[in-house]
Order: structure tokens, then sequence, then C-alpha cells
């Protein structure tokens, strides 16, 4: 019973690790590419759109989707390492 307990302890460390890992590029994408840092990037030009704008307009959903397949990958190997995969 105590390597299961272990095992689910472990699992559960790591999920925490790419959460914290993912939602820190979530907010430095959407608040640090959308507000902080607007003015730096907006020195620089996407189909004449400048970046800072660009992030807040349309960059950070990209973003997000891209975040979303990367947690799903993520997270179904972490179940197959695990033993909590549905397959």
């Amino acid at each position: 019973m105590q390597d299961k307990s272990q095992n689910a302890r472990n699992y559960w460390k790591e999920n925490l690790r790419c959460l914290v890992l993912l939602l820190s590029i979530w907010f430095l994408v959407s608040y640090g590419a959308g507000i902080l840092f607007r003015s730096v990037l907006d020195q620089i030009q996407i189909a004449g759109f400048p970046l800072g704008f660009w992030f807040a307009q349309q960059g950070s959903i990209y973003f997000f989707v891209l975040l979303i397949f990367i947690y799903v990958n993520w997270m179904n190997r972490l179940d197959k390492k695990y033993g909590f995969d549905e397959e």
C-alpha cells in the first residue's frame, strides 16, 4: 500500500510542476507580452502591426492553444509513467 501512496505523491508532484511551469508561461505571455513589455515589443513589426499589439490581440490566443496541446501531451506521458493511463 505504501508503494501506491508514494507513486501517487510523485505523480502529483510532477503534475504540480507541470501546472506551475505552464501557468507561468501563460502569465508571461498574457500579462507580460500584452501589458508589461508592450512598449519594448511594439518596436518590432509583424504584418505592419506592432508586436505588443499583436500579442495582446492574437498572439496570446495562439500561445494559449499551444499550451493546451502541450499540457495534454505532457499529462498523457505522465499518466503512462505512473500507470494512471486509461489505455
